[in-house]
């Protein structure tokens, strides 16, 4: 039964995103033609506004707790983030950590390319740059490579999230899982799926080629008390109650460099996480007793509080402006027309944004080393 929370939830945040997409994004578009570098820099600073608004409405609307515990993160840091997928909705809680933990402009995804189609969410996806798959790795690992690349060229600290189990954690995936540990000789999971590491190995080691990684953060996420496990949830106002992150910070330098002991090293993270989730949920539903991190939060959550203040402030009366905008202004209402043509024709024709800026990046590029080479022949 869909309730008025997750009727209010889905709303707010669809006309944060698709007013956010059009008049807050839409005027630095232009920037990627001149210098995708700034582009990206000013975008990704404009779209963890919106980013605070979910964080905003779980906690302070519908009253959930974040408890984070382990090693915490230093602030500002350029790092991998692994993470158990036990819900369709982990990548978007993990803000709720993000804000108190870590930079959210930092923060870039690994979803599935049917999500860059949806209308505001899609958009603005598109414009933070999220690096969209397919989950094919014949076809994601050019994108993969060429994404990665231009992250490092433009000196872009980033936080990127990748899910290694490829999918949410089901009945029917955890039987899938247990098949494959069967073929294989492995130990079957209750609490987490078998990782697949080909993607990480190959994140891992092109950030670390381009001198952009310093640590990987594993991260631990479990719900003690319900769990939301897809959108449909959300909608009947099933809320979490309470989401639990336990944070284990490796420095690159002791990650192993070899590919075959990286595969290693990622599947005896998940070992530990399958234990640290059977003990969570037989025992006290608690990762630590303390429920602290080792390392405190770079925000007071006074801080944090000031900002979900301001956030539920401004992404109520920004689209009630913007309706005004529309209503009052005729230029205004071809401006919208025109960006809502151009956000659909152009992923049609090109793919999507973040393709049209790496196109952008790579001409300039091109032409830096053929200026470099004139100048150097002369």
């Amino acid at each position: 039964m869909v309730s008025w929370k997750g009727i209010y939830f889905a709303v707010a945040l669809f006309l944060g995103s698709f007013f956010g997409s059009i008049f807050m994004l839409g005027p630095f578009l232009p920037l990627m033609f001149i210098s995708p570098a700034w582009y990206r820099r000013i975008t990704d600073c404009v779209v963890a506004t919106w980013l605070t608004l979910p964080v905003a409405l779980l906690e302070m609307v519908f009253g959930a707790k974040v408890v984070v515990t382990g090693d915490g993160f230093v602030p500002g840091e350029r790092s991998v983030i692994i993470m158990n997928h036990r819900t369709r909705m982990d990548w978007m809680f993990l803000w709720n950590c993000l804000l108190r933990y870590s930079y959210l402009r930092l923060e870039k995804i690994c979803l599935k390319s049917s999500l860059k189609s949806i209308p505001g969410f899609g958009w603005a996806m598109q414009v933070a740059a999220f690096i969209f798959i397919q989950r094919k790795w014949e076809d994601d690992k050019s994108h993969f490579e060429k994404m990665l690349d231009y992250f490092c060229d433009i000196n872009e600290p980033l936080q990127l999230l990748i899910f290694p189990e490829g999918t949410d954690l089901t009945e029917s995936t955890k039987a899938r899982s247990n098949d494959f540990a069967e073929k294989n000789g492995l130990r079957k999971y209750e609490y987490v799926l078998h990782p697949r590491t080909t993607g990480f190995t190959f994140v891992v080691e092109c950030l670390r080629e381009g001198n952009n990684l310093d640590a990987i953060h594993d991260i631990t996420v479990a719900y003690p008390q319900n769990i939301p496990q897809t959108e449909k949830h959300l909608l009947n106002g099933n809320f979490p109650k309470e989401i639990h992150f336990h944070v284990q910070r490796y420095p690159i330098e002791t990650v192993p460099t070899s590919k075959e002991e990286l595969q290693l090293w990622c599947q005896k993270r998940w070992e530990e996480k399958e234990e640290r989730l059977r003990h969570f949920y037989e025992g006290g539903k608690c990762f630590d007793k303390t429920r602290q991190s080792v390392i405190p939060p770079c925000k007071s959550e006074l801080r944090v509080f000031a900002v979900k203040c301001i956030s539920l402030l401004y992404w109520t009366v920004f689209p009630l402006g913007m309706f005004a905008l529309l209503y009052l202004y005729r230029f205004a209402r071809w401006y919208f027309v025109a960006m809502v043509v151009f956000f659909v024709v152009q992923q049609k024709i090109f793919g999507g944004l973040e393709l049209i800026e790496l196109a952008c990046h790579q001409y300039f590029k091109k032409q830096q080393k053929f200026i470099d080479t004139k100048m150097k022949n002369n």
